[in-house]
């Protein structure tokens, strides 16, 4: 291995906005704003999800975002503010930098995830 994750992670995190968990709880609900969920659906299972939020699991979220791709979902053609998250911000960061070489804009994630958003006392709702 010549390059760790933590450091990927970092680069993306340079190149990339990260919201805090409080400037990333007053997005909901906004109209020009749609949260996308990256975690796993087992993670959503287990720990909630952030009303309305859109999920996308990580495996997919290129072919998802790409409009010539037979995976393509309408919600990334929208004009809107893209805000990533995964469970602490790692895989969010990246997701976003894919998002955003992709074309993708605007497009930030949440620093520290849904463990921050929780913490700062984000709304949460059982899977369902």
């Amino acid at each position: 291995i010549t390059v760790r994750a933590a450091d990927l992670v970092a680069e993306a995190e340079r190149e990339i906005e990260t919201l805090t968990p409080a400037q990333a709880i007053a997005l909901v609900g906004r109209d020009d704003t749609v949260l996308i969920d990256i975690r796993d659906i087992r993670e959503l299972d287990r720990d909630g999800r952030v009303p309305g939020a859109f999920h996308c699991p990580r495996g997919m979220l290129e072919f998802w975002i790409d409009p010539a791709s037979p995976y393509h979902k309408p919600v990334f053609a929208q004009d809107k503010r893209f805000v990533f998250f995964c469970a602490a911000g790692a895989r969010s960061a990246l997701a976003t930098l894919a998002a955003k070489r992709m074309g993708l804009a605007p497009v930030a994630h949440i620093g520290g995830g849904f463990g921050a958003w929780k913490k700062a006392g984000g709304p949460v709702e059982p899977r369902g």
